[in-house]
Parts: structure tokens; C-alpha cells; sequence
């Protein structure tokens, strides 16, 4: 009996000396978790050299279709693409597929500050170049990490997982069986 009342003494005096401590630091700005997949556009219509914004070939639309049902898993928040036909019409089926609309990005302007900001704790998919992509993936780590992708090499994916404020980043490459 003396000891429950010791115990309930303490008790009682914890709740009294209790008070809420306002926070002095702020909580981290980059707590959370951000993913994003990159892939360099699908294989473009190249009968034309001198068009500078070829579309897609019939195997590029294939793969395009393939890269949608690769990511079909993937619970997206938002697709990034530059202006061109060819990363469009990559973006188109994943887009489609997930109702979410394409945002366009000027790699050459890019503030990745600001990009990491915009899509913290989101799924984010990109599609971009052979030379961009890599470019991109090496600013959210902050290290020259990637080179260029090879021209005839549209399989490569990127993963860059940002986990409170420190990023980490694999390459996978799929081949498609796609028709020519």
C-alpha cells in the first residue's frame, strides 16, 4: 500500500512538473522520402536526319507501351518531359495510363533546388536525352556519377531515391522485344 502510494506521488508529480516545450529548430526541410525514375526517350523515327524533333518509330511507340506497363506498379505523382515529340510521345502511355498530366521541363534552366522542393516525398517519373538524363540523374546526387547514354541505347532506367536530404541512385537496363 506505501508503495502505491509513492508511485502514485511520483505520478502526480510528473503530470504537474509536465509542460509543452515549444520546438526551437524548425523541422528539416528535406525529411522524407522522393523517387525518381529517368528514362531517356524511346527510339525515334530517324528516316529524316535533318528533322530536329522526330517522333517516334514503331518500335519507340512499342516501347513506350512497354515502359507504361514497367511502371504500371510504380504509384506516380507526377511525369516530367521535355518539349519534344520523341520524349512526348515516350511519356504519353505511363501518362495515360495513370491520369496525370505531363509537365514540361527545360533541362538547360533546370533549378534542382527548386525540382527537389516541388516533389518532395513524390514518386516522380522523367524522361528525357541521351545526354540530359544522365545529367539530371547527377544533379539530384550531386556527383558526376553517370555519362552520356550511348545513342542507340533507349532501355536505360535510373532510380534515385532521396531519403531525408541524402540521395542514392541504380541503373537498370531493360530490353524490349519490340516490333520495327
Amino acid at each position: 500500500m506505501k508503495l502505491l502510494k509513492i508511485l502514485s506521488f511520483f505520478l502526480l508529480l510528473s503530470f504537474i512538473s509536465c509542460k509543452e516545450d515549444n520546438p526551437t529548430e524548425k523541422p528539416n526541410q528535406d525529411a522524407g522520402i522522393s523517387t525518381f525514375y529517368f528514362i531517356r526517350h524511346a527510339e525515334k523515327d530517324r528516316t529524316n536526319p535533318e528533322d530536329p524533333d522526330p517522333e517516334l518509330s514503331q518500335k519507340g511507340l512499342g516501347r513506350a507501351m512497354h515502359w507504361a506497363e514497367i511502371l504500371n506498379e510504380v504509384d506516380l505523382d507526377a511525369i516530367y518531359s521535355t518539349n519534344f515529340n520523341r520524349t512526348s510521345m515516350t511519356a504519353a502511355p505511363t501518362s495515360v495510363k495513370k491520369n496525370i498530366d505531363v509537365q514540361y521541363y527545360d533541362p538547360r534552366i533546370l533549378d534542382i533546388d527548386q525540382f527537389k522542393k516541388d516533389n518532395l516525398n513524390k514518386n516522380v517519373l522523367v524522361v528525357g536525352h541521351s545526354n540530359t538524363t544522365p545529367e539530371f540523374v547527377n544533379l539530384l546526387l550531386g556527383e558526376d556519377k553517370y555519362t552520356q547514354i550511348d545513342d542507340n541505347e533507349n532501355g536505360t532506367l535510373f532510380i534515385v531515391t532521396i531519403v531525408d536530404g541524402i540521395a542514392t541512385s541504380s541503373r537498370l537496363i531493360f530490353n524490349c522485344n519490340c516490333p520495327d
